[in-house]
C-alpha cells in the first residue's frame, strides 16, 4: 500500500487515505469500498454517552418526533407565520411567543431542555477554551469543515438542492450561527442563545427532508439521517480535535474533555441520539472511521459549491479576490489531497509546499513551542488571512438569523 499522508489519515484515521492510497479514485471505485466498509453498523453503542442502545443502523433512523411535526405544519400551511413568530425568540431563558400551533410549541418545550448529564463545570470549561484556541477551532469547523461538506455528496446535494444552494453566502452564514452560539460564556445557560438555535437548527433539518422528497433532483432516501448528521458532526468534533493534535496545539486534558463536552451536547441537542454520539474521543475517533470514509466521495454539485466556497474566502481576503491561490493551497492542506481533489481544488505548485510548511510552524510559534525566527514570512500572510475570516464568521453568527425553509431550491 502506497504511504499515506499525515493529513488523509487525520480526517478520518486510514481508511479515508486508503482510497488514494490503493488507487480508488473514480466514483465507482469508491462505492464498491464504500459499499464493502458499509455492510453492517459496528460501532458498539457501549461507547456512547448512552452506555447502550437499541442496535439501530443510524443510516436508516431520522427524527421521528420532529420529522411529523414539520410534515404537519406544511400540511397546514403555518411555515410563514411560526417563522414571524420565532424570529424574535432568541435567548435560551426567553419565553415562547404568544400563537405558536399548540404542538410545535410542546415540542421546542420539551427540546429546549437539556439532557440530564450536561455538565455545566465542563461548558464553562468548553468556552473558556473557545475563547483560547478560538482561532485554530475556526480554521477546522468553519473552513476545513466546510470544505469536508463538498465531499460528502448527501450533504453537497441536500445544500445544493435545498433553498439554501441557491444563496450559498446567507446558508454559510446560517450555518455560522451554531458556530458563534456555543462560544460564549453560558452559551447553554439563561442569556445564552445556543439552546435557540440547536432548536431551530433541528426545525430546519426536518424541514429539508420534508422539502426534499419532493425534489425531482433528489434520487435518494430521505436525507440528513442520524448517520448523515453524524458524518458532518465527525467533520466538526473528531476532526478539529485531530487537526489539533497534529499541529501540536497545547491541549490539557481538562480542556480536552471540556472541548468534547460541550460537543456531544451539540449533537444531542441537534436531535442525535445518545446511544449514537461517542462517550469519549477514543470512541469518537472509532465511528469517524466507519462512518466518513463510506460517505465521501465527489459530486458536480460538491464541486460547484467548493468553488464558490473558496471564492468566498478569497474575497474576505483580497481586492477581487486575487488570494484564490492561497486559499486553494490551504484548502488542500486541511482536507488532504484526496477531498481536494473530489471538491476540485486546482493544485498550486507555488503555494502548496509554502502552506504545508509555514502553518505548523505559526502554530507552534502561537503555542510557545519554537522562536519567531523560525516562522517564515509565509506565515504571517496565513495569520492575518484567519485573523480576517474569524471575525467575518463570527460577526455574521451574531447577526444572521435561522428561519424554516418554505421550498426548495427554485428551478
Amino acid at each position: 500500500m502506497a504511504e499515506l499522508s499525515r493529513r488523509e489519515i487525520l480526517i478520518s484515521g486510514t481508511a479515508l487515505g486508503a482510497l488514494g492510497a490503493l488507487g480508488i479514485t473514480s466514483p465507482a471505485q469508491a462505492k464498491t469500498l464504500a459499499k464493502t466498509l458499509a455492510d453492517d453498523w459496528t460501532w458498539p453503542a457501549s461507547g456512547s454517552v448512552a452506555g447502550s442502545g437499541t442496535g439501530a443502523d443510524p443510516r436508516w433512523v431520522w427524527d421521528d418526533v420532529a420529522d411529523p411535526l414539520l410534515a404537519s405544519l406544511f400540511d397546514r400551511g403555518v411555515i410563514p407565520e411560526v417563522n414571524r413568530l420565532l424570529y424574535d425568540w432568541n435567548r435560551n431563558d426567553q419565553p415562547l411567543p404568544a400563537g405558536l400551533p399548540t404542538d410545535l410549541r410542546a415540542f421546542i418545550e420539551q427540546a429546549r431542555q437539556l439532557p440530564s448529564w450536561a455538565d455545566q463545570g465542563k461548558l464553562d470549561a468548553a468556552s473558556r477554551f473557545h475563547a483560547l484556541k478560538g482561532n485554530y477551532i475556526v480554521v477546522l469547523t468553519i473552513v476545513g469543515a466546510g470544505m469536508l461538506a463538498t465531499a460528502i455528496p448527501k450533504e453537497a446535494r441536500a445544500v445544493y438542492y435545498s433553498a439554501g444552494g441557491a444563496d450559498l453566502k446567507d446558508r454559510v452564514a446560517k450555518t455560522n450561527v451554531l458556530a458563534y452560539a456555543v462560544r460564549p460564556q453560558n452559551a447553554w445557560g439563561p442569556g445564552g442563545t445556543a439552546v435557540v438555535e440547536a432548536v431551530k437548527t433541528r426545525l430546519v433539518h426536518a424541514a429539508v427532508r420534508h422539502l426534499l422528497k419532493s425534489s425531482p433532483h433528489w434520487p435518494g432516501p430521505i436525507p440528513i439521517s442520524q448517520e448523515d448528521m453524524l458524518v458532518t458532526w465527525h467533520t466538526l468534533a473528531t476532526y478539529s480535535m485531530r487537526g489539533m493534535r497534529e499541529w501540536k496545539v497545547r491541549i490539557s486534558a481538562g480542556e480536552s474533555a471540556a472541548y468534547l463536552h460541550s460537543l456531544q451536547l451539540l449533537a444531542h441537542m441537534l436531535g442525535i441520539r445518545d446511544e449514537f454520539i461517542p462517550a469519549t474521543w477514543d470512541s469518537s475517533y472509532a465511528q469517524s472511521d466507519i462512518v466518513l470514509p463510506r460517505n465521501m466521495g465527489p459530486t458536480a454539485e460538491g464541486v460547484e459549491l467548493n468553488g464558490i466556497l473558496r471564492g468566498m474566502l478569497a474575497e474576505l481576503t483580497s481586492p477581487g479576490g486575487i488570494d484564490k491561490p492561497l486559499v486553494n493551497a490551504f484548502s488542500r492542506y486541511l482536507t488532504g489531497n484526496q477531498a481536494a481533489d473530489w471538491n476540485g481544488i486546482p493544485r498550486e505548485p507555488l503555494w502548496d509546499p509554502v502552506v504545508k510548511t509555514a502553518w505548523p510552524l505559526l502554530v507552534q510559534f502561537r503555542e510557545g513551542l519554537i522562536g519567531l525566527p523560525l516562522v517564515p514570512a509565509a506565515a504571517w500572510l496565513l495569520d492575518e488571512m484567519i485573523k480576517k475570516w474569524t471575525t467575518f464568521y463570527l460577526t455574521k453568527g451574531a447577526q444572521t438569523k435561522i428561519v424554516i425553509p418554505t421550498g426548495n431550491r427554485p428551478g
